[in-house]
């Protein structure tokens, strides 16, 4: 008689149904009291809770139903995440910045699986706004535009899953060298300036006005962003051993996760100030963490040794997610502050992010039972 298997107590069906809920939370998401709606200077109105708008936290909320459906080929993430494309294609495009950028690496994709041939001309005109008219910072940097800041000569670590990342992807599609190398070089840059070498961790935001991190947050959400970006880059790239940007690239990955084996808690949750016990502990930068480190071992990037403290914070991911599928214990969109004090004000929301991101983890946490 064949035994079903169990990892972290969890078997790989039962890990089907919570990510099933978390996509059933996602595209239901709702703010009722409009407490987190991002209000422009020119009245327009961005719900950036909601499914049906187009922010950042939607991009990553594709890329989770993208990953769920390269893992299992189940067709409705797909579905969602094509109609979500169509709509918002349909209703049209918001200012160009950073963070809008994001839902494109999803885009790229949905070209090269889906045949959505009308998002080609979308990431054609994106892209290239990218490489000449995006702001740039001293050194060339991408400066982190947003809705409603552009945020001069600032570098956020951030910009790698939201820009950087669509860029090395559209290149690779639409076959654009530059792109791809361009993608590298922010790699570099932003690991020049936000990379924190005294502890292996990142800085959540640098400026060269003044040339200083702020209030030298080692924030948690953002520390996650690149925990998932590199290892995706490595991969998107297939960067083979040997080659300088990926050695370099997983050394600067292995520093970051050296520093998050010694923060994490016992729950498995990591403080939204990873190196401040006194902050909150944070459920989407645990599932960000969970991926990138699962991800890293299984590519052979770090070594197994690091396994348990994936597992561990796929164990607190699971302890988090409801009934209803909601990721709970998330913090909502985080701009970086002149203050500590800034990141534990933030408020706990459900959030699409925080939704893609448990899904994520356990997409990855799923391979183990292949």
């Amino acid at each position: 008689m064949n035994v079903v298997r169990k990892i972290n107590d969890v078997t790989q069906g039962e890990v089907y149904a919570t990510i099933d809920r978390l996509i059933d939370n996602l595209v239901n998401i709702k703010d009722e009291s409009g407490k987190f709606l991002l209000r422009l200077e020119d009245g327009r109105v961005i719900d950036t809770k909601g499914w049906n708008d187009w922010e950042w936290t939607h991009g990553v909320g594709l890329y989770g139903l993208l990953k769920y459906w390269q893992l299992t080929g189940k067709q409705e993430p797909l579905d969602i995440a094509i109609k979500w494309f169509r709509d918002r294609l349909a209703a049209g495009t918001p200012t160009k910045n950073v963070n809008t950028v994001a839902a494109f690496l999803t885009g790229a994709y949905l070209v090269e699986v889906a045949g959505e041939r009308p998002i080609v001309p979308y990431l054609d005109v994106w892209a290239e706004w990218i490489m000449r008219d995006m702001p740039r910072t001293t050194e060339n940097g991408l400066q982190h535009i947003v809705f409603n800041s552009e945020n001069p000569q600032q570098l956020w670590d951030d910009t790698l899953m939201m820009s950087v990342l669509p860029l090395a992807k559209i290149g690779l599609l639409l076959n654009r060298p530059a792109y791809v190398e361009e993608a590298k070089r922010q790699f570099m840059l932003h690991i020049k300036y936000l990379a924190d070498r005294e502890t292996g961790l990142w800085f959540h935001g640098w400026t060269f006005e003044g040339r200083h991190h702020f209030a030298k947050a080692r924030w948690a959400r953002g520390n996650s962003w690149v925990t998932i970006a590199i290892p995706e880059f490595i991969e998107l790239l297939d960067l083979q051993p040997g080659d300088a940007t990926r050695e370099f690239l997983i050394e600067t990955l292995k520093a970051q996760v050296d520093a998050l084996v010694k923060y994490q808690r016992e729950d498995g949750l990591w403080c939204t100030l990873i190196d401040d016990p006194t902050s909150y502990g944070e459920a989407s930068a645990a599932a960000g963490f969970a991926f990138g480190i699962l991800k890293a071992v299984r590519k052979g990037y770090i070594d197994a040794s690091y396994l348990d403290s994936g597992l561990k914070a796929v164990k607190g991911v699971l302890a988090n997610i409801g009934e209803d599928g909601e990721l709970h214990n998330v913090s909502f969109g985080t701009p970086v502050f002149d203050t500590l004090q800034g990141y534990k004000d933030i408020a706990l929301t459900s959030m699409p992010y925080g939704q893609a991101m448990a899904m994520l983890a356990l997409c990855e946490f799923s391979t183990l039972f292949i």
